[in-house]
């Protein structure tokens, strides 16, 4: 199975949950949950081997040529089962999912990367909404976290993981449907800068395809340069990256560490990292400060500079939480 195929089924499933929405054009429509089509891929599927090397399968150092991370339900003999497709828009649910193995079973043993067993991400597929969540797994492997998500429509879950055992990490993704009246929103526009919480950060650097990147992001509040940033999962900052489109995902971690002797805390935080095609590209930075995780977002052309324009604060900066609240 290739991208373009996956593309186009996606399509179609995108028509058969939202086509009431889209058929006023920008009308608001009702997206109730029993009309919401669940379009995860079937776990049944052949595995594609996926993007990603070592911790996070989603690394910048990925092939061009691989299919890049999240884009398949099932990969290297696993698959994510996420047992809850379908939440309401604006009201806390419980977001629940099992990783299985090759014969089904699931998996209770896991590599830690980053202080974590697993990442989750849930992003809209309008790359207006974005949380990144550390779940709480029960003993018989089923993962669960509280989730908030303020907008109806599709959005996809990506599961972030390295099995025990195996030489590097895998991401999965899976669809879900959130209730409610849905309203279309455009991918923001290209910027450099980004605002959140009184806090200011800018991109520097361009994302190329098929090239490594170097990225740096600078982060002030109040026109000052913020230099005690604080470690956060083992970094000073944690970058992932989305496609517009198929919502192809690259988890890219900084260079250095806290503690190295050479790691600054701040204001700049930077990365390497390569996109795995010319498009448009969603960038969720995390870093913490005064004790509070943030995230700032910015939108990118791979090949074109950045404008530097100010994007506006609100739910598109994306919130960071877990199970235990920052």
């Amino acid at each position: 199975m290739n991208v373009l195929w996956k593309l186009g089924g996606f399509a179609a499933a995108s028509a058969a949950v939202f086509g009431t929405a889209y058929g006023v054009g920008g009308a608001v429509a009702p997206l109730a949950d029993d009309t919401a089509a669940h379009s995860a891929h079937s776990a049944s599927e052949a595995p594609e081997r996926g993007g990603g090397h070592g911790g996070h399968a989603g690394h910048g150092e990925a092939e061009a040529s691989a299919v890049p991370g999240g884009l398949q339900v099932a990969d290297g003999g696993y698959s994510l089962d996420l047992r809850s497709p379908r939440l309401a828009a604006g009201r806390k649910g419980d977001l629940r999912f099992v990783v299985r193995d090759a014969k089904g079973r699931p998996v209770t043993a896991y590599e830690r990367a980053h202080g974590k067993e697993l990442h989750l991400i849930v992003a809209s597929r309008d790359l207006g909404t974005y949380r990144h969540l550390h779940p709480r797994r029960a003993a018989d492997g089923t993962w669960s976290t509280p989730v908030d998500l303020p907008a109806a429509g599709g959005y996809r879950v990506f599961a972030d993981f390295e099995p025990a055992n195996r030489s590097k990490g895998l991401t999965l993704g899976a669809d879900l449907a959130v209730s409610g009246a849905y309203r279309p929103a455009e991918v923001p526009e290209a910027s450099a800068t980004a605002t959140v919480d009184g806090y200011t950060v800018r991109l520097r650097g361009d994302l190329r395809a098929g090239a490594e990147s170097r990225l740096t992001l600078t982060v002030d509040r109040g026109g000052r340069e913020v230099t005690d940033l604080q470690p956060y999962l083992g970094a000073y900052g944690h970058l992932v990256a989305l496609r517009s489109g198929d919502l192809a995902y690259l988890h890219v971690h900084p260079d250095g560490e806290p503690g190295d002797g050479a790691t600054k805390s701040g204001p700049d935080v930077s990365f390497g990292t390569t996109a795995p095609s010319a498009g448009t590209y969603r960038l969720f930075f995390d870093f913490k400060h005064g004790d509070t995780v943030r995230t700032a977002a910015f939108t990118v052309r791979v090949g074109t500079p950045a404008e530097p324009r100010t994007a506006p604060a609100g739910d598109a900066t994306g919130r960071h939480e877990d199970s235990h609240r920052h």
